[in-house]
């Protein structure tokens, strides 16, 4: 559940009124906009191989935080 909702943001996210339906139904664990990074980090691996370089920073970001 956290690993899809993490990709629902990772390239500017959905509607407010997704999100506030979402939370009326499904609640997430404490510690949460840690592990999105860690769940996008493979997302944007991927864009950095398929798609090039523009990836790279947003990549670097989350290693250089988690190392």
């Amino acid at each position: 559940m956290e690993a899809d909702l993490a990709m629902t943001e990772l390239f500017g996210g959905f509607s407010k009124n997704f999100y506030e339906e979402y939370f009326r139904i499904a609640s997430l664990d404490s510690g949460y906009e840690d592990r999105r990074e860690i769940y996008n980090l493979y997302h944007l691996l991927n864009h950095l191989n398929l798609f090039g370089a523009g990836y790279y920073s947003a990549v670097m970001r989350i290693v250089d935080r988690y190392q």
